[in-house]
């Protein structure tokens, strides 16, 4: 809990006013990646596998863009560092612990960017959403990750809406969001590759599903290469009674 409370404190001090609502996730995930933290050791592995078979296959390598970087535990930072002249981490809050990680080992190739990623800014005030316009921007642009950040998107935005729910957003603001992020990648004129978790499901001690879910609210990935099991709250980590299990795929969409 000491750890905790100086990543909070460290971590609210150097994030943007506007974002400062997302610390608190961003500390709780961390502290529950590190408690889950051969749970998800396969998954992780395979996020990073899956992202240097793309970059493997790049002629060129000057700048990568890794949207939703979070914790950097699905991510091989140290390869795309090596790999790439730069490199733009992009998600809502940088964490303190992450940022003393990166100014030790990569000061010179890591960027580090704060924005939202969700389009929602643009739905509401009526426009079409292009979350990832700002990549067109991004001189020497090679490669963009979507690093299982997808989900989080209709996540967020759902609990959002559950807290608001007067505030005349669109019926299908889910979706729309969800197509949103995937158009932009699929627009890119460089490699994209998207990592995401689209759906869960709740299984007992004897096996049996208790619930599901999909996360990505009936919008299809397209290109799908690969996917996986990822035991997001083994037993005990919510309840000693059931485990919760997201399905992840991998795709290659430009």
């Amino acid at each position: 809990m000491i750890l905790e409370a100086i990543n909070y404190a460290a971590t609210y001090a150097k994030t943007p006013p506007e974002f400062r609502p997302h610390v608190r996730y961003s500390i709780n995930l961390w502290a529950r990646a590190n408690r889950c933290k051969k749970a998800w050791a396969e998954h992780e592995e395979k996020s990073k596998r899956f992202i240097l078979s793309t970059v493997n296959k790049l002629k060129q390598r000057r700048t990568a863009v890794v949207l939703g970087s979070g914790l950097l535990r699905d991510v091989p930072l140290q390869q795309l560092a090596g790999a790439f002249d730069t490199v733009v981490l992009v998600d809502l809050v940088h964490l303190a612990s992450i940022r003393a990680r990166l100014y030790a080992r990569h000061s010179r190739t890591v960027v580090l960017n704060h924005r939202d990623l969700s389009g929602y800014a643009d739905l509401e005030a009526g426009r079409q959403p292009e979350p990832l316009a700002f990549l067109r921007l991004v001189p020497y642009l090679d490669l963009v990750i979507s690093a299982n950040l997808l989900s989080q998107i209709g996540t967020g935005v759902r609990n959002r809406l559950e807290k608001q729910p007067d505030n005349g957003m669109p019926d299908d603001t889910l979706p729309r969001l969800v197509h949103a992020h995937l158009d932009g990648l699929s627009g890119l004129p460089c490699k994209a590759c998207l990592i995401t978790d689209r759906s869960f499901e709740v299984i007992d001690r004897n096996g049996s599903i208790r619930q599901q879910e999909d996360l990505l609210h009936g919008v299809a990935v397209p290109k799908i290469a690969r996917g996986w099991d990822w035991p997001v709250a083994p037993f005990g980590e919510e309840s000693r009674d059931y485990q919760i299990i997201h399905k992840v795929v991998a795709s290659e969409l430009t």
